[in-house]
C-alpha cells in the first residue's frame, strides 16, 4: 500500500531523515516507534506530503506520488485521514460540525454531509454528543471527533499523530480498540506513530523503529518486541515492562546456573512446561523475571529463568522440542 525508497528529510542542511527504505502492506497496521527527534512525525508526514521527501520516492499502491501537487495533491490527501495528538478541533464549532467540515470543503451535498456525520458519530460511540461543542468533551470524546473526521472522506489510509499520548491508560485502551475496529471493518491501512512500546503491542501488526532518523530495526511486532535486536529497541521493551536495567543486571549477578530466557507464544503460553522438563531431567530453576501478556491478540509469556541441576542442557531442549524458544542470557 504504501512503499518508502530511500527517502530522505533535510531541514536547512540539517539532515532529519536518513534514507528510509520500508514497505506497509494493505489493511495492516504499521507502528513506527521512536524517542523525542527520532523522525517519527516526518516520515508520517511525508506520506500526505504534508513534509515533501529531499530524497528518494514515496509510492501508494505503487504510484510515484513524491511530487504530486494541484488536483493529484488534493485526491491524494482525500484517500488519506490523519488524527492528531492534541485532537485539532475547532473550539467554535458543534461535535456534528467538526465533523462535517472536511465534507462540506470537498463540497458534498448538505443531505449527504448529514446523513454521513449520522454515520460517523455512530461508529465512534458518539450520536448523543453531536451538539456539544470541544470543551464540554473528555480527552477521549475528542479524539473519537477527531478519529470520525479523519473518516468523513471514506479514506484508504488513517495516519496516527501520537494519538494516545495525551490520553489516560483506560482511554488510551478504549481508542486503540476503536482503531483495531476501524482496521477490521473498514479494511483500513493504519500508520501509527508513538513513542509507546505498550501502544504498539496492543494494535499493531509490524513496527519500525527509528534512532536520530535512521531506521534501525522492523519487523513483526512479536518478533520485535520479544527479541530486539537494536539497543534503542531494547530500551523501549524495558520501558514498556517497567523494568531498571541496572536492576536487572544486579539481579542477574546474584543467580546461580544457566540463565535463559523462554520465550512461549500461543497456547503453549498456558502450558505446565515449566514443572514437566524439570521433572523429567532432574534441574531447578528460579525465575528472575516474567511477564505473561498479550500481543495484539496472541497470547505470549517470556520468563527468565536460572537453570542448575543433572541436565539443563537436556531440559533446554525439551524446552526447544515442544515450540519454546531458549536464548542464552549474558
Amino acid at each position: 500500500m504504501i512503499e518508502f525508497q530511500g527517502v530522505t528529510k533535510d531541514y536547512a542542511g540539517v539532515r532529519a531523515l536518513h534514507p528510509v527504505d520500508l514497505s506497509i502492506g494493505r489493511g495492516e497496521v504499521f507502528g513506527v516507534i521512536g524517542h523525542s527527534g527520532a523522525g517519527k512525525s516526518t516520515l508520517l508526514r511525508t506520506i500526505n506530503l504534508l513534509e515533501r521527501p529531499s530524497g528518494g520516492r514515496l509510492l501508494i499502491e505503487g504510484r510515484d506520488v513524491t511530487k504530486a501537487d494541484g488536483d493529484a495533491l488534493r485526491t491524494l490527501r482525500r484517500r488519506i485521514g490523519m488524527i492528531f495528538q492534541h485532537f485539532n478541533l475547532l473550539s467554535s464549532k458543534t461535535v456534528a460540525q467538526n465533523i462535517a467540515f472536511p465534507l462540506k470543503l470537498a463540497g458534498t451535498p448538505r443531505s449527504d454531509v448529514e446523513g454521513r456525520v449520522r454515520e460517523l458519530l455512530g461508529r465512534v460511540g458518539l450520536e448523543a454528543h453531536a451538539a456539544k461543542y470541544p470543551a464540554q468533551l473528555s480527552g477521549g470524546q475528542k479524539q473519537r471527533v477527531g478519529i470520525a473526521r479523519a473518516l468523513a472522506s471514506a479514506p484508504d489510509i488513517l495516519l496516527c499523530d501520537e494519538a494516545t499520548s495525551a490520553l489516560d491508560p483506560e482511554t488510551t485502551a478504549s481508542v486503540l480498540q476503536l482503531l483495531g475496529e476501524l482496521n477490521r471493518e473498514l479494511e483500513l491501512t493504519i500508520v501509527l506513530i508513538t513513542h509507546e512500546m505498550d501502544v504498539i503491542r496492543r494494535v499493531c501488526d509490524r513496527v519500525a523503529v527509528l534512532d536520530a532518523g535512521r531506521l534501525v530495526e522492523s519487523g513483526t511486532v512479536a518478533d520485535v518486541f520479544l527479541h530486539p535486536q537494536h539497543a534503542t529497541t531494547r530500551r523501549f521493551v524495558l520501558e514498556a515492562e517497567h523494568v531498571d536495567e541496572r536492576e536487572r543486571r544486579e539481579d542477574l549477578a546474584h543467580a546461580h546456573g544457566r540463565i535463559v530466557r523462554l520465550t512461549f507464544r500461543g497456547e503453549a503460553t498456558y502450558s505446565p512446561l515449566l514443572g514437566r522438563v524439570a521433572r523429567a531431567a532432574g534441574v531447578e530453576y528460579n525465575i528472575l523475571a516474567g511477564r505473561i501478556d498479550r500481543i495484539k491478540d496472541t497470547p505470549y509469556g517470556q520468563l527468565t529463568v536460572a537453570v542448575s541441576g543433572d541436565d539443563v542442557d537436556g531440559a533446554l531442549r525439551a524446552f526447544a522440542d515442544a515450540g519454546v524458544r531458549v536464548e542464552e542470557v549474558a
